[in-house]
């Protein structure tokens, strides 16, 4: 999923000057140590989203703008953490799966990065009309809940939109090891014009840094510190509790993605200029670390929202209850069963039931 390498390799122009020969192919130490922290992502990422969604769908369902948006943000992150498995297995397997598993795979972060970041300004923004300028609804629930399922729609086409250059360049092809005369296949991007992958190195990564990052992060900033300094002069701590859960994940995405997207930026910039060997094998190092630190938001969300939502914590042990009836009803007897099912359907009952507010903690 390496955004800013290719087929055509801009080095024949702009070389490095000290080495005839400069392999950057990672060391099989840090393909080991990248296979372990993707499937840590994997694990946790697909058993804590699978949770929230679970959560929004039976127990709490979505009554604002905002719980519809966290939905989605949380169907993104799990979409993502469940290709993990077949990028890790095809990398270590020469791309057996084929080029369209090449592309869909090698799209999936984009994807999930401008959808989810996007995502989240839309609940900035969303939490500052609510608070800042005092609207609960802009209208009946039913017209809020369309609203902001249009919304969703609007942003999932735009990620797809964005990733399309991701998508068409990147293709599964065989290189050859400039060290043996072993050919290994790849997926990375590919051009078969040099114009063309000097302008795709660019823009891709630019593209992702000023739409996927910077954007809404402004978005954020302007809304959130518009919601401090109202909260300030209203002195209401409900309100602050209300927005803790947004702020710790919007506050934990940043933290995830600002390194990659710096480690990105001074990648770009140097791309057209004379580097040395080492140089470059250090910055791709730091590609790789930082990359592996921007997945790791897709299984933080959950965390966030189980730790610091009172709520949320409730309709989980409510979920671990009513599973562990589930499996008390195929152990015992006909009998311990029946009475397994009625604790079940009492306990979704009583939480089906209950009328919370979309940010209590």
């Amino acid at each position: 999923m390496e955004l800013v390498t290719s087929h055509y390799d801009l080095s024949t122009e702009y070389s490095y000057p000290d080495e005839e020969l400069c392999i950057l192919d990672p060391n099989p130490v840090e393909v080991m140590a990248q296979t372990y922290i993707h499937s840590f992502i994997c694990a946790f990422g697909l058993i804590g989203n699978a949770l929230v969604m679970i959560t929004y769908i039976f127990y709490k369902r979505t009554k604002t703008m905002t719980d519809v948006y966290l939905f989605n943000v949380a169907a993104a992150d799990l979409i993502f953490v469940a290709t993990l498995p077949f990028i890790i297995y095809n990398e270590q397997h020469d791309w057996v799966m084929g080029p369209v598993a090449c592309k869909m795979l090698g799209s999936a972060y984009s994807v999930n990065l401008y959808s989810g970041m996007l995502l989240l300004g839309c609940i900035s923004s969303d939490r500052y009309i609510a608070i800042v300028l005092a609207r609960r609804t802009f209208g009946a629930r039913s017209r809020v809940l369309v609203y902001s399922r249009l919304i969703c729609v609007a942003v999932w086409v735009f990620a797809v939109a964005l990733t399309l250059p991701t998508f068409i360049y990147t293709e599964r092809f065989e290189e050859q090891d400039l060290r043996s005369d072993a050919v290994t296949v790849v997926c990375q991007m590919s051009f078969s014009r040099k114009e063309t992958a000097k302008l795709m190195k660019v823009l891709v990564p630019s593209c992702q840094m000023a739409i996927g990052f910077l954007l809404p992060l402004c978005v954020m900033a302007f809304c959130y510190s518009s919601i401090m300094y109202t909260l300030q002069r209203a002195q209401s701590s409900q309100r602050h509790k209300a927005i803790r859960v947004v702020v710790a994940v919007v506050g934990v995405f940043v933290v995830c993605h600002l390194p990659y997207n710096v480690a990105l930026l001074v990648h770009t910039l140097s791309l057209f200029k004379e580097r040395s060997c080492e140089a470059e094998k250090l910055k791709l190092q730091v590609l790789a670390i930082s990359r592996s630190v921007a997945f790791l938001h897709c299984c933080l969300n959950p965390i966030l929202y189980a730790f610091i939502g009172v709520k949320f914590r409730s309709h989980f042990r409510q979920i671990i209850v009513d599973i562990w009836c589930l499996s008390k009803k195929y152990i015992y007897s006909a009998r311990s069963s029946r009475r397994t099912s009625d604790v079940c359907v009492s306990g979704f009952k009583s939480s089906e039931g209950s009328n919370m507010s979309s940010f209590s903690v």
